[in-house]
């Protein structure tokens, strides 16, 4: 991963030379350029981590309860929770992003009033329905691999299965769902330029902004590249520190 990040670097580098060589005399330079839109350019990407922690809470959320109906007692509920976690864990993202930003409204009406719902607002929830299967399935995989004999103790001590369920096997599959938690968390984050697709303001839009304002073809690969170094400066930690964990728990 570190190999990755300097290769980046390098490549950023290289393309800003490349850029500057090839440049007119009485052109800004392509630092220049960049260190003119980074502050927007950092607005967009803001916008970006907001989408992806709001979605991974709703997803999170979502996919717990959506876990649980995957260990039911109740075969229907079973059969309906897995209809449904493979159905949004195959479904192509920006398929569902389009979905969703087609079938909900762009306001609502309140009383006489008008009030918008905005496209980011949407395109968050169409991001929370792949996290939501597959949270759940990571749920349904953590209570699975608890053994029989916390379940049967749990038992013995006249627990209800909702009390065995948040009492006393949830607390211990946390540090089993921590690993995948925060490679889906890192997945979504980098996916959240697909919203740029369906019109949300984010980091990639502002981009395209940008190169059609400076109307220079040589901007391209510079600016994109940095953008590029971005999202991977801030999903590398969070990578590194997912395998730290995994690490971690193996040796237990």
């Amino acid at each position: 991963m570190a190999r990755t990040g300097i290769f980046l670097l390098m490549a950023l580098v290289t393309s800003v030379a490349w850029t500057q060589v090839q440049a007119k005399v009485d052109n800004a330079s392509v630092v220049e350029l960049l260190i003119k839109w980074t502050p927007l350019l950092l607005q967009g990407f803001y916008f970006n981590l907001i989408i992806s922690l709001l979605a991974m809470l709703l997803g999170t959320g979502a996919g717990l309860l959506l876990g649980f109906a995957r260990i039911s007692l109740l075969a229907p509920v079973r059969a309906g929770s897995w209809i449904v976690v493979q159905f949004f864990r195959n479904a192509p993202w920006l398929v569902l992003l389009f979905f969703v930003m087609f079938l909900l409204p762009f306001e609502f009406r309140v009383a006489g009033l008008t009030i918008p719902f905005p496209d980011w607002i949407k395109a968050t929830f169409g991001l929370a329905l792949p996290i939501m299967a597959n949270m759940a399935e990571i749920v349904r995989g953590a209570v699975q691999s608890i053994p029989t004999a916390q379940w049967e103790a749990a038992r013995s001590l006249a627990f209800s299965r909702r009390q065995i369920l948040w009492q006393v096997i949830l607390p211990q599959c946390i540090k089993r769902m921590l690993p995948p938690w925060m490679n889906w968390y890192a997945i979504l984050t980098m996916a959240t330029t697909l919203a740029s697709v369906v019109g949300v303001s984010e980091v990639m839009t502002i981009t395209g902004r940008i190169t059609a304002a400076e109307a220079r073809t040589d901007l391209l690969v510079p600016i994109y590249s940095y953008v590029l170094l971005w999202f991977f400066i801030y999903c590398y930690p969070i990578a590194w520190w997912t395998r730290r964990l995994e690490l971690r728990y193996a040796e237990r």
